[in-house]
């Protein structure tokens, strides 16, 4: 069967997949301007302010992506009693994402990343500088038990979860094993994560880049069979059924349990516009297939195309299940 005939069904199916979204809930804050002139203080541009737009970042992007793609997701997080966490709780809910399982932490800063772009009133506008508030850990207090209360009971009638571990401390090994101990687990738990990718299990897939691959390996990996040989390493010590590996410009790797490993050229060119949040779609993408009832190969497949479509788009960006269809239905 070819692939058109065998992705639209589980694309068709994806607004009755029920997912959770599991992770560091972060605001992408994009500052537009103008050029004015430059500055007597110093030799930097001073820009006209034009505006702000605040999008979901970080696990809150791969959020975004799966509501986009048509699933009722919703997200277990936490934000800050801070106006970045009221500006990405009102971004969620403009997207009609429910904030139900979003949890307050008084104390906490809101992650966020501001990106300053500049640029003419009809060009472009390129990003020119960028600085993020990062939180430290969030306090103790009740809201950990709130949050293990509310993934639990929301996982428990989900299709899938996907988790989106950025390192800002809403991901824990404790709440996964939990999550693996329901009765009623989800089919699957799928993994993103920055830097701990051999501490947070149990899971069922997970989707590290190549630089976290590396880092995890301890080592350069220089070929498609090193890569994949890191891929099935880690794949046992996550004791997942696969990982997929995605490797930029060349596509990515997928190794299952006894199964030789697939390498997937990248979709569409390799010619980007912006990299931002792309292993967020590639997670959702996955994520939703799988919960769709797609085999791996074909989520794999489904990740891919979605991926080769968000970098196509510039800054923190989603992909629909309607361009899924047509870029399947153009080969």
């Amino acid at each position: 069967m070819d692939a058109t005939r065998r992705l639209f069904p589980i694309i068709e199916r994806f607004p009755a997949t029920r997912t959770v979204l599991y992770g560091d809930l972060v605001l992408d804050r994009y500052v537009l301007g103008t050029p004015k002139r430059i500055s007597r203080e110093a030799p930097v541009i001073i820009l006209r302010w034009e505006g702000e737009q605040d999008i979901p970042g970080g696990g809150a992007n791969a959020l975004a992506n799966l509501a986009a793609m048509g699933s009722p997701v919703v997200p277990v997080g936490i934000v800050g009693d801070d106006e970045p966490g009221a500006a990405l709780r009102g971004a969620l809910a403009g997207r009609g994402i429910p904030v139900d399982g979003v949890v307050t932490v008084r104390g906490y800063r809101t992650p966020t990343k501001v990106r300053i772009l500049g640029g003419g009133p009809v060009s472009l506008k390129h990003q020119v500088a960028r600085y993020d508030i990062e939180p430290d850990p969030p306090p103790p207090g009740p809201w950990r038990e709130e949050l293990a209360r509310r993934l639990l009971e929301l996982a428990a009638d989900a299709d899938a979860v996907a988790v989106s571990d950025y390192g800002y401390g809403t991901v824990t090994p404790e709440l996964l094993e939990e999550l693996g101990a329901l009765p009623s687990r989800p089919a699957w738990v799928t993994l993103d994560s920055r830097s701990r990718l051999g501490e947070l299990r149990p899971v069922d897939a997970a989707t590290p880049n190549l630089g976290e691959l590396e880092a995890w390996a301890g080592r350069r990996l220089r070929s498609p069979g090193e890569i994949a040989d890191a891929a099935e390493a880690l794949r046992e010590a996550l004791g997942a059924r696969f990982v997929l590996a995605t490797r930029g410009n060349e596509g990515m790797t997928l190794v299952e349990a006894s199964a030789p490993p697939r390498h997937i050229p990248i979709h569409g060119t390799d010619q980007v516009a912006d990299v931002t949040g792309a292993g967020d779609t590639v997670l959702a993408a996955l994520t939703l297939a799988l919960g769709a009832g797609a085999p791996a190969a074909d989520a794999a497949l489904l990740a891919n195309i979605a991926g080769g479509l968000v970098v196509m788009k510039r800054g923190t960006a989603t992909v629909t299940a309607g361009e899924l269809a047509a870029a399947v239905d153009g080969g």
